[in-house]
């Protein structure tokens, strides 16, 4: 099976969301994976490129999927409408409104499979507590969770030289390479964003509470950012009143799992989890 990664513009009500699209050639997409990156970072956080294999897109699409990695409104080419970037609300209208757009015009397979990293996680877990769960397998997240392990003031200027431990964690968890490379896909944070990722630990009870889609969220090693102790994720879990939900490790990694060199295999466990919600999506449609 060949693949191809291209560049893509999606129409979101008139916002346009640049990104990167790969697709299975010569065979239908299992369903579509939607990768959403964290503040400050581009959609070619999921493209890396550090050692073969690490990229989500490559790795998706040779199992099936189509992987479509999205700047989030206020990156990428909606940069200059939104330079504030939109709250939590407005971007999840603004990506539906995207995605839209890419089912009307590209083949979904079973359907979306929402996965994000950091500021994504919250995105697409506010998506899916928004409704629509009938287009929705399920929920991926890394790099989020409940309850903050540092001070409010830690997330005022989050490529502050300062927070490099927080976003990273230990040297050795990336390959030779990695902070050359990540030098294209760093970008300024939209204002906005701050204050929202300021109110999450309130906000989140209450997004966690209307999801009905499975939901999978993973802490690194080296998470820094989050309290993911046992009594933390019991508590975690416990919010999550109408589905499933896991709570997994992902060992040697820092925050930022998909450029280290657990990538592939964080990446490989969040297929196998798609093709988990797959699977439930289809016997629950057989049994109607």
């Amino acid at each position: 099976m060949n693949e191809s990664t291209d560049e893509i513009t999606l129409d979101a009500a008139g916002v346009p969301l640049s990104g990167l699209l790969a697709e299975p050639t010569h065979t239908e997409p299992r369903g579509v994976v939607v990768a959403l990156h964290g503040a400050g970072m581009r959609a070619g956080y999921f493209h890396g490129h550090s050692y073969p294999g690490q990229s989500l897109l490559e790795t998706g699409t040779r199992l099936g999927w189509t992987v479509l990695a999205l700047d989030r409104p206020g990156y990428g080419s909606s940069a200059h409408r939104l330079p504030r970037g939109q709250e939590l609300d407005e971007q999840a209208a603004t990506l539906r409104a995207g995605l839209k757009d890419f089912t009307d015009r590209y083949s979904s397979g079973a359907g979306l499979f929402l996965l994000g990293h950091s500021f994504g996680g919250k995105l697409v877990l506010t998506v899916a507590g928004n409704g629509g769960e009938q287009e929705l397998l399920g929920v991926d997240v890394s790099g989020c969770g409940h309850q903050y392990a540092v001070s409010p003031d830690e997330i005022s200027d989050l490529h502050d030289r300062r927070r490099w431990w927080l976003n990273w964690g230990k040297l050795g968890f990336y390959p030779p390479g990695t902070f050359r490379h990540s030098e294209s896909i760093v970008t300024p944070v939209p204002c906005r964003e701050i204050d929202v990722a300021k109110r999450w630990p309130d906000i989140f009870p209450t997004i966690a509470a209307r999801i009905r889609v499975p939901v999978r969220l993973t802490f690194a090693e080296q998470e820094k950012w989050w309290l993911h102790g046992d009594e933390s994720t019991t508590a975690l879990e416990e919010l999550f009143r109408s589905t499933t939900v896991k709570v997994e490790r992902q060992p040697n990694a820092g925050h930022n799992i998909s450029l280290g060199w657990a990538a592939r295999s964080y990446h490989l466990r969040a297929i196998s989890f798609a093709e988990e919600c797959l699977v439930r999506r289809t016997v629950a449609f057989a049994r109607k």
